[in-house]
């Protein structure tokens, strides 16, 4: 297995000198019960799709599976809010100060799904756009580098219920990723709500 695609930290807590101008952790922003009742709901009730992406002229599928909720038309086949989304959406969207109006679901089945290093910077999101991550089941590690010096980085373990406010400025200056891990993983859904403009 190429070990660039494993997580580089320790499955526990934050790295020190996280840029927290740039980064906002809530752990435990929904509670147990309720993250637990919607970890199952999600999983059991989203349309999942998997897609195909290209890279340097060749296609394959995408390590997860995911899927578009809100109201755009800049997105195709975007869903309709369901009332438990629209809940989320109420509890993220001050914690931001920002009205979200999509969110993609990604559903990591287990250790082997992942998302490679990138940043969002899709040009319907404006030029600097905070982005409200909110994570159920498995904690995995979200690990950032800086884009100009990629040795520096860092990691944020997102746990059961918990929410990480990526804010403005951090798609521009930093790269980041969920690894796949050799570890056993369960499964884990997260909620990246968006405002596309």
């Amino acid at each position: 297995m190429n070990t660039e695609q494993l997580t580089l930290f320790a499955p526990a807590g934050q790295s020190k000198g996280l840029p927290n101008h740039l980064l906002e952790y809530t752990p435990s922003m929904i509670d147990q019960a309720a993250s637990d009742r919607l970890l199952k709901h999600f999983i059991e009730t989203t349309p999942w799709k998997q897609s195909i992406q290209k890279l340097w002229d060749k296609e394959y599928l995408t390590p997860r599976l995911t899927c578009w909720y809100g109201k755009t038309e800049k997105i195709a086949g975007t869903l309709p809010w369901t009332p438990e989304l629209q809940a989320i959406r109420e509890l993220v969207g001050p914690l931001a100060g920002i009205k979200f109006n999509t969110v993609l679901l990604n559903y990591y089945r287990d250790g082997n799904d992942s998302v490679a290093w990138h940043s969002d910077k899709e040009s319907i999101m404006g030029s600097q756009p905070v982005i409200a991550s909110v994570s159920f089941g498995q904690a995995r590690s979200f690990d950032i580098r800086s884009k100009a010096d990629h040795t520096e980085k860092f990691s944020v373990r997102l746990e059961h219920g918990s929410c990480l406010l990526m804010k403005s400025g951090l798609q521009e200056q930093w790269e980041h990723r969920i690894a796949k891990s050799t570890k056993p993983m369960k499964a884990r859904i997260n909620l990246t709500f968006r405002l596309v403009i």
